[in-house]
């Protein structure tokens, strides 16, 4: 199953590890790499040319003029992807690689198994045989923005917020991703609700069947999160505004009905 990852990165020349993407290129003959350089200050530039320049056939990378934020960052890739690379799956993942690259084969054989699933995401969670090394006030931070936005959105997702997630590329996912996020760092709550908003006839009781949670068996805390304590007390504002834009006949589906209509969005520049 050929799949494209998309990877923001927003001033990451000294976290990024080229060597760890480049043996995940050599062990994963299907996978393809497109980075997206969101208005980046240092040598993040630089380190993702080189990079592409090492594998052309299979790494490529955008860059943004200006900071658009990591949700707009996303949406870039995965539009910019779906244009030019053909994958039959899509998805995302953080740069510092918090979650090993060794992982995204476990996403891809459970799109590949169970042709009625859409998405998989990654879940955090500390259990036997899994080593999640987390701090314990951003773990608490996260059960409680999952909780809001679980209540909220009506999403019982127990990790909201992991940065390891895989969709089936459909028209659909294309509609998804046509319009701009609204917030910068809940973008995957906004893309899950349009998931939801465009799949009406998909009850409650079976959007198990088509999005599951794929507990990590590994994830490791990176310090240099973007993610600030401000952005985590914005949470209820930035649910709450998820939700009204999302209502029937709300801005959101509004621009999810034009956007049907309109076809293939392009890439955004």
């Amino acid at each position: 199953m050929k799949h494209t990852i998309v990877i923001p990165c927003k001033d990451e020349a000294q976290r990024l590890d080229p060597a760890a993407f480049l043996d995940a290129l050599d062990a994963q003959p299907d996978l393809s790499l497109l980075f997206v350089d969101d208005g980046s200050t240092d040598a993040t530039d630089a380190v993702l040319a080189r990079l592409a320049a090492a594998r052309p056939d299979r790494i490529r990378h955008l860059r943004l003029p200006e900071n658009r934020g990591k949700g707009e960052a996303v949406r870039a890739g995965m539009l910019a992807a779906l244009d030019h690379d053909g994958p039959v799956a899509i998805g995302f993942w953080d740069a510092d690689l918090a979650t090993p690259l060794d992982e995204i084969p476990r996403f891809v054989d459970a799109l590949r198994t169970d042709p009625a699933l859409d998405g998989v995401l990654g879940a955090r969670i500390k259990m036997l045989g899994r080593r999640v090394s987390r701090r314990a006030w951003r773990h608490w931070l996260g059960r409680i923005a999952a909780t809001l936005a679980s209540e909220l959105l009506d999403l019982p997702v127990y990790d909201t917020q992991c940065g390891a997630k895989l969709f089936r590329a459909t028209p659909a996912l294309r509609t998804a991703l046509s319009v701009p996020f609204r917030t910068r760092w809940a973008f995957d709550l906004e893309l899950l609700v349009r998931w939801r908003r465009l799949h009406p006839d998909v009850s409650d009781d079976a959007l198990g069947d088509h999005l599951i949670e794929l507990p990590l068996r590994r994830w490791d805390e990176i310090g240099g999160s973007k993610i600030t304590l401000a952005d985590v007390a914005r949470t209820p504002l930035a649910l709450a505004a998820i939700r009204w834009d999302a209502r029937p006949g709300g801005a959101l589906d509004t621009a999810l009905h034009r956007a049907r209509l309109a076809g293939p969005p392009a890439a955004p520049r």
